[in-house]
């Protein structure tokens, strides 16, 4: 082989590999998310006396992110039942078929979906979605305020994670226990989330 032949040769590897590179990070990747590190977690006025600050225990789901298009979207499942609010009487409560509380039973899940928006710096800032909880499918938008993805050291894949928040009028979702009483029907959404790249 010449040594002009031997050049061509490898320049148009190095110039493949950045092809394929490129092709490969511009695909979108599923994260399938860890129930161990993902928790929405909430906040809801008890009269104007106090706070109450609960969670789910138990969810599922998938995020799907092209981060060279700058495109994704979110799927989190959330088995009602396992809302806690480190009250076992008010967990019961909660969870009952009372019109004006989740009904777990009749409505077991809750599902959020969207798209996340407003990349800054290779990263989404926003989730524009829909929630359906208790009947309802209502608009529900999440800000982000920290998104990551790195290699854990521990799984040897890359693991994406985010802290978001948002707000709701849970009597939008017909969950208006309290409202006679006058309680504030708007309710914080404090959301830690974890995925695993499925691939």
């Amino acid at each position: 082989m010449s040594k002009l032949t031997a050049t061509v040769t490898s320049t148009s590897l190095v110039v493949l590999c950045a092809f394929a590179a490129n092709g490969a990070g511009a695909t979108p990747a599923t994260y399938q998310l860890d129930p161990s590190h993902t928790y929405p977690s909430f906040e809801a006025a008890h009269f104007d006396t106090s706070i109450l600050r609960g969670k789910f225990n138990t969810t599922s789901g998938k995020v799907v992110l092209d981060k060279d298009a700058k495109t994704g979207s979110v799927e989190v499942n959330v088995d009602v039942s396992s809302i806690d609010f480190g009250n076992p009487k008010l967990n019961d409560h909660v969870r009952s078929n009372d019109p004006k509380m989740f009904d777990a039973v009749k409505f077991p899940t809750a599902t959020y979906k969207g798209t996340l928006t407003q990349f800054k710096d290779g990263a989404p800032t926003k989730v524009e979605g829909t929630l359906t909880l208790h009947g309802f499918t209502k608009p529900v938008t999440l800000t982000i305020n920290q998104f990551k993805c790195i290699m854990s050291p521990l799984m040897h894949k890359e693991v994406c994670g985010a802290d978001a928040e948002g707000t709701l009028n849970r009597s939008d979702f017909g969950v208006s226990y309290g409202d006679n009483f006058g309680f504030n029907m708007t309710v914080k959404l404090r959301i830690e989330v974890e995925g695993v790249r499925a691939d």
